[in-house]
């Protein structure tokens, strides 16, 4: 693969980043709702900043760990951070991996048949259709998709606000002078950030052509900023009418119905439905990077690959038939403790530590 342009290899990380963070609760504006709206507009605000803080810091260290010790997969680098405990991350990314197909399988169903009355299993049928296409045609291909349907995402979010500011701004003028800033704000923007480890462990195939210190860290910074990038008009808009965004299982959808902009509500569920794809395909590259590691390095990958991406993908419908709800309540919290204490802690103590004595700042391969 040819090294790319450095504004490339600074962003594309960070587009792909945002694009297997925000499927699910997070596009529909559940998680925004929950996790930062609860807290008053101006409260959630602060919120979102401090998750966004913190995913830039844990990028940052784990892209310049990624870079020193050329570890590209997940595996390889849980192996040099945990030595022979880093099995104990494979547990946890697997039972992500079915929680996550679980999750995007059923809200992809749901939101088909809600959309056009066809049966659930269409949604399903497509989402695992685009996701086979993009992990078989391979990471070039993984990157260039994420990175452009993020673009795309930016642009519809932002035509959503405005319409939403012409017609509500007063009221969203009003929330925010209302100087709401309930009790626990910061804590709420900590807890959603690590409820998304796992994501930044997924995209370190995107770090390949990373040459020093200070583009790794560049790149960690803009990461943090671009994976809640999205939940700023999400939860802007939701200062129209705050309480009913917080009562609704998908407050975007809440919105949508008082704005009566039909055009702009299909525009908006297929870009949430390309998020979905996303967020699967995110998922089964990052575990197909290591098992192509561990067990294919010497040996061709070409006749794995597809048994893989088809096995996993069946194996996230089956998952989704326990129900949504259930699937988040019961599975999310147990998994990302899990994370918190196998991944971000270490890499925050002992994998700066490694990073230092390494005195590695522009050969990736020392």
């Amino acid at each position: 693969m040819k090294k790319r342009q450095k504004r490339t290899r600074l962003l594309t990380p960070g587009l792909v980043f945002q694009s297997v963070l925000i499927g699910g609760g997070y596009g529909t504006g559940a998680e925004i709702a929950r996790y930062f709206g609860s807290y008053g507009l101006l409260g959630g605000l602060l919120g979102l900043g401090a998750a966004a803080a913190a995913w830039a810091l844990l990028c940052a260290v784990t892209f310049e760990f990624a870079r020193v010790f050329r570890s590209y997969d997940y595996g390889s680098l849980m192996h040099r951070l945990l030595g022979r405990a880093g099995f104990l991350y494979d547990l946890c990314f697997y039972a992500m991996l079915l929680l996550v197909l679980g999750v995007v399988n059923a809200t992809a169903a749901a939101m088909i048949h809600a959309l056009t009355g066809l049966p659930s299993w269409t949604g399903v049928a497509l989402l695992s259709a685009g996701v086979v296409f993009l992990v078989l045609k391979g990471t070039e291909t993984i990157e260039k998709a994420l990175s452009l349907w993020a673009y795309l995402l930016y642009a519809v979010y932002l035509l959503f606000l405005a319409a939403v500011f012409l017609r509500f701004g007063n009221a969203i003028a009003s929330e925010l002078q209302k100087g709401e800033i309930a009790r626990g704000w910061f804590l709420g923007g900590l807890r959603y950030a690590s409820y998304n480890l796992i994501c930044v462990s997924m995209i370190l195939y995107t770090l390949r052509d990373l040459q020093t210190r200070r583009e790794a860290v560049t790149c960690g910074v803009l990461a943090g900023i671009l994976g809640a990038a999205p939940a700023l008009p999400l939860l802007l808009a939701m200062g129209c009418d705050l309480p009913a965004a917080l009562a609704s299982e998908t407050p975007v959808t809440a919105i949508f119905q008082r704005l009566h902009i039909p055009w702009l509500y299909i525009l908006f569920e297929i870009v949430l439905f390309g998020t979905l794809v996303e967020t699967a395909a995110g998922f089964i590259k990052a575990l197909e990077d290591r098992i192509e590691r561990s067990l294919f390095r010497n040996r061709s990958f070409d006749l794995a690959q597809p048994l893989i991406a088809g096995g996993v993908t069946a194996s996230g419908i089956c998952v989704s038939t326990f129900g949504l709800t259930q699937l988040i309540d019961k599975g999310y919290g147990a998994i990302c403790y899990s994370a918190l204490f196998l991944f971000a802690l270490p890499m925050l103590t002992k994998g700066t530590g490694m990073i230092r004595r390494s005195g590695s700042y522009g050969n990736p391969q020392k």
